[in-house]
């Protein structure tokens, strides 16, 4: 068994390393085991189809979207406006701190 810090977490960011989909983010879904995460990006990948992933696949923020997380613990799941709009939250939040 792996470390559990080691495995992303249900509404953790992070980038996509290979794939058709490489360089995009997304955010955890779901988590199936110590290897695959459900990923959605509210777009192109939408909640009710999440992409199964390997977590060596992925490259973790450690950063959690609270909104996410907890519709997805309170609801069992979250819609994809609210996927879209922490995507684009955290990406124009690190877009600014990396130009700075």
């Amino acid at each position: 068994m792996k470390d559990p810090d080691s495995i992303p977490r249900a509404g953790e960011f992070v980038r996509i390393l290979d794939g058709r989909d490489k360089g995009q983010f997304a955010c955890v879904i779901e988590v199936l085991d110590d290897r695959f995460v459900l990923l959605a990006d509210g777009d192109k990948r939408k909640v009710d189809r999440p992409k199964k992933k390997n977590i060596q696949h992925i490259e973790r923020s450690h950063v959690i979207a609270s909104e996410v997380k907890n519709s997805i613990i309170e609801t069992g799941r979250v819609t994809n406006a609210k996927l879209r709009f922490a995507i684009s939250s955290y990406m124009n939040d690190n877009l600014l701190k990396e130009g700075e």
